[in-house]
């Protein structure tokens, strides 16, 4: 399984907390599903980042085009490949 960090920048604000709700409901959906290990926003509210769990960059594509904020138009996405590398572990390991 390949993690993916997914940036979810702001642009509609008013969108954004119309559809907030409706996005932490689908973020939960994708928790219990096993698709996303991590979520939450960025302080400063400029938007925030989930990291997607999924086989292909594609996957993790079509998940995030299903979030509300997306869908709505309230956040465009960025998309990386992330090697989470764990602070306990060795780097190089």
């Amino acid at each position: 399984m390949t993690h993916y960090a997914v940036l979810l920048p702001l642009v509609d604000k008013e969108k954004s907390d119309q559809e907030r709700p409706a996005h932490l409901a689908f973020l939960d959906e994708m928790k219990q599903a096993g698709h996303v290990s991590a979520f939450g926003r960025f302080v400063d509210g400029s938007g925030g980042l989930v990291i997607y769990n999924a086989e292909t960059y594609e996957e993790c594509e079509a998940l995030v085009k299903q979030d509300p904020f997306v869908q709505s138009g309230a956040r465009t996405y960025k998309i990386h490949e992330w090697g989470l590398l764990f602070a306990d572990l060795k780097l190089g390991s």
